[in-house]
């Protein structure tokens, strides 16, 4: 038997995103239910967001943010072996997301998989891919977050609809050359399965549900120790970390997670994603997105140690430190 090289780890080499054109404001949303601008800025901190056209495909969407992330990586489609798309908003269950993208980017008979952790997916499928690699089961891999949550909402629930929104971030992972090139740490992963009930799609309606406030006390005081973990894992303290990438559940928690973290070491300039405040809860697409348009900002720099830690639906959590590309 001849087997795979083994590698020391992965690391990212490119990453793409992508969002729908139309923008909705909260005043937009105040013309269908109650509330106003300053009520939703005060609770989640969301200004606007980003929704998908009826007809506008979740695949569709997966795959521009792949393309990006390939071509930002510098390699074709054909380097690319393995594709993972985190979703939990796929139309129907059957055909998967991960083969329908790899066909609409070139990628040609790649191992392919949606993995559904909700808003802890990215995390989840990052860990994942980069053990595939260092196993020598892959050796570059497509890790998509992609999501059309705007199907799966009650536009009267206003505890939902002021929230969700739709697009996807895409990261490739490669093999690194040796140990001082790993920049996927290992992952701090877990689950609250007695809590699934805070957030779920209800069958009476097939609409997505949640107990806000119940999932926000969760969140403030669970996830710091998980971050907190993950830096462990990676064999770092909280004083390394430069770039803070929570998933954008509500800025209200990621304020939260970066106070605990400052609070046990954490750098006062660490650098804290706000992507929620123009693109909403994006479920397992808000992580990459955050990253991608903080590196496009110029707020995030190549080499910077960033810690990503997503959490949601399930309950199901997860993170890890990575080096950004």
């Amino acid at each position: 038997m001849s087997l795979a090289p083994v590698v020391p780890g992965a690391r990212i080499i490119g990453m793409g995103s992508y969002q729908p054109e139309k923008i909705v404001t909260n005043d937009d949303l105040a013309e269908r239910v109650e509330t106003n601008d300053q009520w939703i800025r005060d609770r989640v901190g969301i200004v606007e967001r980003r929704v998908a056209a009826d007809d506008e495909l979740l695949v569709a969407m997966a795959a521009e943010a792949g393309r990006l992330a390939v071509k930002d990586a510098g390699i074709a489609p054909t380097d690319v072996d393995t594709v993972i798309v985190a979703t939990c908003t796929m139309p129907y269950p059957i055909p998967n997301a991960a083969a329908q993208t790899a066909d609409r980017i070139g990628i040609v008979a790649p191992g392919a998989f949606d993995l559904n952790a909700a808003c802890a997916g990215f995390s989840y499928a990052m860990g994942t891919a980069a053990d595939l690699i260092r196993a020598g089961s892959a050796r570059t891999a497509l890790v998509i977050g992609a999501e059309k949550l705007t199907d799966w909402l009650d536009w009267d629930d206003r505890s939902t609809c002021i929230i969700f929104a739709d697009g996807a971030g895409a990261a490739v992972l490669s093999a690194a050359p040796d140990a001082e090139s790993v920049g996927v740490g290992p992952v701090a992963w877990g689950s609250a399965g007695d809590l699934h009930a805070m957030i779920e799609v209800r069958p009476h309606n097939n609409a997505l549900a949640q107990e806000g406030q119940a999932v926000f006390r969760w969140a403030t005081t669970k996830i710091a120790p998980v971050a907190l973990r993950a830096i462990e894992l990676a064999g770092l303290t909280p004083a390394d970390i430069d770039v803070l990438v929570p998933h954008q559940a509500n800025l209200r928690i990621v304020e939260a997670v970066a106070k605990r973290l400052r609070a046990k070491g954490a750098r006062e300039d660490m650098v804290v994603a706000d992507d929620i405040v123009h693109s909403g809860n994006t479920s397992s697409a808000s992580i990459p997105l955050a990253l991608d348009h903080m590196r496009a900002a110029g707020r995030i720099r190549s080499g910077d140690v960033a810690l990503l830690i997503g959490f949601g639906a399930g309950l199901s959590y997860a993170g890890q430190v990575v080096v950004c590309p």
